[in-house]
């Protein structure tokens, strides 16, 4: 007698080499589409994690391009700030004040 592969209870053997060799090659069918279906599966995991791997060199690529660019800014804000440009604060705010009075003027003769 023989265990079957799912269940919990036995069947007996075949009697006959006939009957051997069907149960043999219905094995065999069953383990090539099992086999089929693997591979299928192992086929899309690979295509899956090459889009995925791609989309993560882009990521790095604009990362990088990102970090270049807010290095160069950095550099031109600490250039700025060491020069002897004493008054910009006030040139600012100046700039600013002079530019909300026009825009008050302007939205309030409407």
């Amino acid at each position: 007698m023989r265990r079957a592969h799912a269940g919990n209870y036995y069947e007996p053997l075949p009697q006959s080499s006939n009957e051997i060799e069907g149960e043999n090659e219905r094995m065999e069918q069953e383990l090539a589409e099992k086999i089929g279906v693997l591979k299928s599966l192992s086929i899309d995991i690979g295509n899956e994690v090459k889009y995925q791997d791609k989309l993560l060199r882009d990521v790095d690529d604009d990362l990088d391009r990102t970090g270049g660019f807010l290095g160069k800014t950095m550099n031109r804000v600490k250039k700025l700030s060491r020069g002897s440009h004493n008054y910009i604060v006030l040139y600012l705010f100046i700039f600013s004040f002079v530019v909300f009075f026009i825009l008050y003027l302007v939205l309030k003769f409407r």
